[in-house]
């Protein structure tokens, strides 16, 4: 925790009784499947899949206890995503990046963690990198930047800007070890100009649009190091995770749903679909029947590696482990892994799906954009197999992703 500083008490606000996470979350995936067309046509959450997700309570999955939330492991958190990505990919990533925002009330004062995340409604959310510049001034900073990527910033309450931090005179301020400061501001959405920049093949009902700041004061209490554990408040376990881990396990949990719902959705297409020529319906076809069955197996395994992986090492942090970086670089590379899996099933199912995956009317099209959506993003990238493979040899590696 900060030296002196004030965090919520966790005796504040009791956490109410509900049911557990993932019943919620299937319970609001039956109202998110049936809007799938409306979120892909809008895009954006339409309000009746908002009130569920919120009826539910799963953008306070990753709150502190002390503000009603529910400080749950990173391997729930993908079950959670993983469900609603069957229901709809674009409402499970909207739900993973709310995670790890979140997790921000965590390195705020009370006040202004009441102030941000206390409505029912709340809801953070924010951009890549820190494209922002932040000058420190009495109080505070004035900020100035423009982001992109903020997904769910369209039915966000806050919007969140990484920033570099720079003194008065315009010099950069650094660290005891040299590194230029980074800080996380946080401001109300209507303080932002939102840009209209979210015309996708996929994902399109995350509404990932840009957003831009002018010289807008922001008080020193809404601002946070994210990936300082010097500024953590809480002592739950969750909190000692990073961000980039906790986007990991979530987005690695959107890519096994959409692959889950692919096949689920290819099964059932299976009954009732006879290709053009064939003697038999893709039911009855040996063919169909061993590809299936594979996909199965790829699906089962990726599966259980990322959960494997990720509650083995969940359970030495409860314990009071630490989180080595050996302990991240594994949780990247199941994660990855899933990714890549996910998306060759999805592949494989708009084969064997044969012309019917091309018509709109069909989820297969659409699971297709998604995954290929998902697999673009830096939680995907091929890259992170080189990083992983370079440190587990010893060499120099850029663990920022790790």
């Amino acid at each position: 925790m900060r030296p002196g500083g004030k965090g919520v008490n966790a005796e504040s606000k009791p956490a109410p009784t509900h049911s557990p996470p993932l019943a919620r979350a299937r319970a609001a995936a039956v109202t998110i499947a049936a809007a799938s067309a409306a979120i892909e046509q809008a895009r954006e959450l339409p309000a009746d899949v908002l009130s569920a997700m919120h009826a539910e309570r799963l953008f306070r999955l990753t709150l502190p206890k002390a503000l009603g939330g529910d400080e749950l492991g990173p391997a729930e958190l993908a079950q959670v995503t993983m469900c609603i990505a069957a229901a709809d990919a674009s409402a499970a990533w909207c739900l993973g990046q709310s995670f790890g925002c979140a997790m921000s009330a965590a390195f705020l004062d009370d006040a202004v963690a009441e102030q941000v995340f206390g409505p029912a409604n709340a809801v953070l959310a924010w951009g890549a990198g820190a494209q922002g510049h932040a000058t420190a001034v009495e109080g505070g900073y004035r900020v100035s930047g423009k982001w992109r990527f903020a997904s769910g910033g369209k039915h966000a309450t806050w919007l969140g800007g990484h920033c570099k931090v720079f003194e008065a005179d315009g010099s950069k301020r650094r660290d005891a070890s040299g590194k230029h400061v980074d800080r996380t501001v946080l401001v109300r959405r209507e303080t932002a100009e939102i840009a209209d920049d979210w015309h996708v093949m996929g994902l399109r009902g995350t509404r990932s649009e840009g957003y831009a700041l002018d010289d807008v004061f922001v008080p020193d209490d809404y601002t946070l190091n994210r990936e300082d554990p010097s500024e953590c408040r809480q002592p739950a376990p969750l909190f000692r995770f990073p961000t980039t881990n906790v986007y990991a396990c979530a987005f690695s949990g959107v890519a096994l749903g959409i692959a889950r719902g692919a096949l689920d959705d290819l099964t059932s297409l299976a009954s009732t679909k006879t290709a053009r020529g064939a003697r038999t319906s893709l039911r009855e076809s040996p063919v169909f029947q061993t590809e299936l069955a594979e996909l199965e197996a790829q699906w089962g395994a990726s599966h259980a590696y990322q959960q494997s992986t990720i509650q083995e090492i969940w359970k030495q942090v409860v314990a009071g482990g630490s989180l080595a970086m050996d302990d991240r670089a594994r949780i990247r590379l199941a994660t990855t892994y899933a990714i890549g899996q996910s998306t060759q099933i999805v592949q494989a199912v708009y084969r064997l799906a044969g012309s019917t995956a091309i018509f709109q009317a069909e989820p297969f099209e659409r699971r297709f954009r998604d995954m290929h959506a998902v697999s673009q993003q830096v939680q995907g990238r091929r890259t992170n197999f080189e990083t992983v493979g370079r440190y587990l040899l010893g060499y120099e590696a850029d663990t920022v992703f790790m």
